[in-house]
């Protein structure tokens, strides 16, 4: 049987997670995508918590011209909150979607609101 979208990305997600582990000193930065929102958090493995946590679900509505700009705008969000607790490094997890777009919009925007990875 022919293997649709969605699991084709969650077998590239597995696959992914199973050698990105984020710590204490380098919690993982997750994205996931959907058709409308853009989602974002910091997560430490070892304790198994979210640290912080960054979206576009209906609060920056007026403030964005697209969905790009919105992604933008939540990896800035997300870098600010980071700083707030004190985190600088993270290491990056795409969650199985290509490195474009609004996955990239959310790096670039985290990069420049002071967090490298």
């Amino acid at each position: 049987m022919k293997a649709i979208k969605s699991q084709k990305r969650e077998r590239r997600h597995s696959r992914i997670r199973s050698k990105v582990l984020g710590n204490a000193e380098r919690p993982r930065l997750s994205v996931f995508r959907s058709n409308k929102f853009i989602y974002a958090q910091i997560i430490d493995d070892d304790a198994g918590v979210t640290l912080v946590a960054a979206s576009d679900n209906g609060a920056k509505k007026g403030k964005t011209k697209g969905k790009l700009d919105g992604s933008k705008l939540v990896g800035t969000e997300i870098a600010k909150l980071a700083k707030e607790k004190n985190i600088t490094k993270v290491v990056f997890d795409r969650g199985g979607y290509l490195y474009a777009g609004r996955v990239k919009a959310v790096s670039e925007g985290a990069r420049e609101g002071g967090l490298s990875f």
